[in-house]
């Protein structure tokens, strides 16, 4: 035991320092632009490129939210396909690694939480967690737990592998070409300006809103159903995140396709999306937590100080 930590603290310390120079310069350029972008948003942009980018990049939040994290990560509902497919066009153009890679990660995430097989550990610090873990290579322990974990239910199912197998392609495609060309052509907006509010801008604020789960969400907030881990209810990260920043509950109830026990549609409108898509048949199978189990788990670990 005393030698599996050692071993472990030292392949953190080797690896830790392991700098992917690439993703260090490409995010860099990205915030530059954003930058750039928010001062046309503020100054030049036309209104109905901002309505359509704001409105674009809510949508596609939803492809990550509802699609990746809960349909395919935790398995909390079931879709036919017509959802599958669009929730799946909708997390490609976030530009967040294909679904297959996305879960796997996640759920070594889960399965690992704050440990050293966790891909965004918290005890690293509010950075790390953020975005500092993109940063650098993988320390060991994640590649090694990422290998073991079942993922027939991924390899199975014909429009993760489709993605999977064209997502280099497609996926810049559809996240930074081609919604510039919408306000370019329907609203005469200058192509530049498009590129950078609809295209770079939107992908920033998504990747923050994604990345504010991992850290803030692991750091700030109470703890009213396990006070032993470190996710938090954070009502900010709800906010922005579309209601994934319940994370105390979260983790505590994986399973539960609404992520939260409390809140309304308004903190959480990943919930809305899935009720609205259960209305018209194409969401089916919703699980959810019982009033007792969630009693009894509050009563037997929560945090009753807060």
């Amino acid at each position: 035991m005393l030698l599996d930590k050692t071993v472990s603290n030292l392949a953190s310390k080797l690896f830790s320092g392991q700098i992917v120079w690439r993703n260090v310069v490409l995010l860099l350029i990205l915030h530059v632009v954003s930058l750039q972008a928010f001062y046309f948003v503020l100054t030049i942009t036309k209104w109905r490129t901002l309505i359509f980018g704001f409105t674009f990049g809510a949508l596609t939040g939803q492809g990550i939210t509802a699609g990746a994290h809960r349909l395919w990560a935790h398995r909390c509902y079931k879709a036919k396909l017509p959802l599958r497919i669009f929730l799946c066009f909708l997390q490609t153009v976030t530009l967040q690694n294909p679904l297959y890679e996305w879960v796997r990660d996640h759920r070594v995430h889960h399965k690992y939480t704050d440990t050293n097989a966790d891909p965004h550990n918290a005890t690293r610090g509010f950075f790390f967690s953020h975005m500092g873990w993109l940063l650098v290579r993988k320390h060991p322990d994640v590649i090694t737990q990422g290998k073991k974990l079942d993922l027939s239910d991924l390899e199975n199912d014909s429009v993760v592998m489709f993605q999977k197998k064209y997502y280099k392609i497609i996926a810049p495609v559809l996240s930074l070409i081609v919604p510039a060309l919408i306000p370019w052509y329907f609203f005469e907006e200058d192509l530049y300006i498009s590129w950078v509010t609809t295209c770079v801008l939107r992908y920033v604020i998504t990747l923050h809103s994604t990345w504010a789960v991992n850290s803030v969400a692991h750091i700030w907030g109470n703890k009213p159903y396990d006070k032993n881990i470190k996710p938090t209810e954070n009502i900010a990260v709800s906010i922005v995140a579309y209601g994934e920043g319940w994370h105390n509950y979260h983790h505590v109830f994986p399973w539960d396709y609404k992520a939260a026990e409390l809140g309304n549609y308004r903190t959480n409108l990943s919930t809305a999306f899935i009720d609205l898509m259960a209305k018209i048949g194409w969401a089916y199978d919703l699980k959810s937590v019982s009033p007792e189990m969630l009693r009894q788990r509050k009563m037997r670990t929560g945090d009753w100080d807060y």
